[in-house]
């Protein structure tokens, strides 16, 4: 690897790790090793662009406009490379994060296809419930489920999903099946991921919406656990067809409450470049949001 090259990466990867150790572990070099090449880097610039404690590392104001253009300059040669190799031939690592139980479900069975396509680039897949930090965790991009709060990234709607209330067979053979929003209120109702200990659930009937408030008897912070609840009978739940459309197949859920409408969800991909995301990263948003639509 080239050294102005070299100090280059592993100075904007510290630079949004905040730790030297991090970067050598993504690099498989020492924590010295980087640390020699970054001080190479600022003595060649003669300036400091970064300011080193005992608990962390920032960049300095200098520091951060080297690294934005860096991560800029970094994905254009990739891109260059990849363009070079063929017009659709990519290589390297596409770091993906994504919640568990919705990549499981939903993306994992549209790897194969997408990896036959692209032989030579490799996929990591960063599953988690929590909302990483993109930059600090590496992330070429994430999705995400839900309305998107605004941010300094870059976001494209993927796909949507119909959300539907279900439960049980045997749940509803023991509590009865509710004919209308409002008989929810004495049922056991299962609260998923922003749910409160009290819910509101708000349905469309034709032009009229119908709202109620109910206990939450159980609640989990993961889509694919809350269908998981309701398919073991714990009670009733609100649930996409992402999350619980094997259970609705197979005939461990059922449907209730046909025609009372709900918002649906939405997929998104959130690009961890707001100016240009890598050429690998649009190439996966593309093939799954077509896959989403698709299925």
């Amino acid at each position: 690897m080239n050294d102005r090259f070299s100090q280059l990466s592993l100075f904007a990867r510290t630079a949004e790790t905040g730790s030297f150790s991090k970067t050598a572990r993504e690099f498989g070099l020492s924590q010295p090793s980087v640390s020699r090449a970054i001080a190479a880097l600022e003595r060649r610039l003669g300036v400091a662009l970064l300011s080193r404690t005992t608990r962390r590392v920032t960049a300095t104001d200098v520091g951060q406009a080297l690294a934005a253009s860096a991560r800029e300059a970094l994905a254009a040669l990739d891109d260059a490379e990849s363009a070079a190799r063929g017009a659709d031939r990519l290589s390297g690592v596409l770091r993906v994060s994504l919640p568990t139980g919705f990549g499981a479900r939903n993306v994992v069975p549209h790897l194969p296809g997408f990896l036959a396509l692209q032989p030579d680039l490799r996929v990591e897949l960063m599953m988690s419930d929590r909302f990483d930090d993109l930059i600090v965790e590496g992330a070429d991009l994430a999705l995400r489920l839900g309305a998107q709060p605004d941010s300094a990234f870059l976001t494209r709607k993927l796909a949507s999903a119909q959300r539907l209330v279900v439960a049980s067979p045997d749940y509803l053979r023991r509590r009865g099946v509710p004919a209308s929003v409002a008989e929810l209120a004495a049922h056991d109702c299962l609260g998923g991921p922003g749910d409160a200990d009290r819910a509101v659930w708000t349905f469309r009937r034709g032009d009229k919406l119908e709202t109620v408030a109910l206990n939450v008897r159980v609640r989990t912070g993961s889509g694919a656990g809350l269908a998981a609840c309701a398919a073991a009978g714990l009670g009733v739940a609100i649930a996409s067809t992402w999350m619980c459309g094997d259970e609705l197949r197979d005939g461990r859920l059922t449907q209730i409450l046909r025609d009372f409408a709900l918002d649906p969800v939405d997929a998104y991909v959130v690009f961890s470049s707001a100016q240009r995301p890598s050429r690998k990263a649009r190439a996966f948003s593309d093939y799954l949001s077509a896959a989403l639509r698709g299925a």
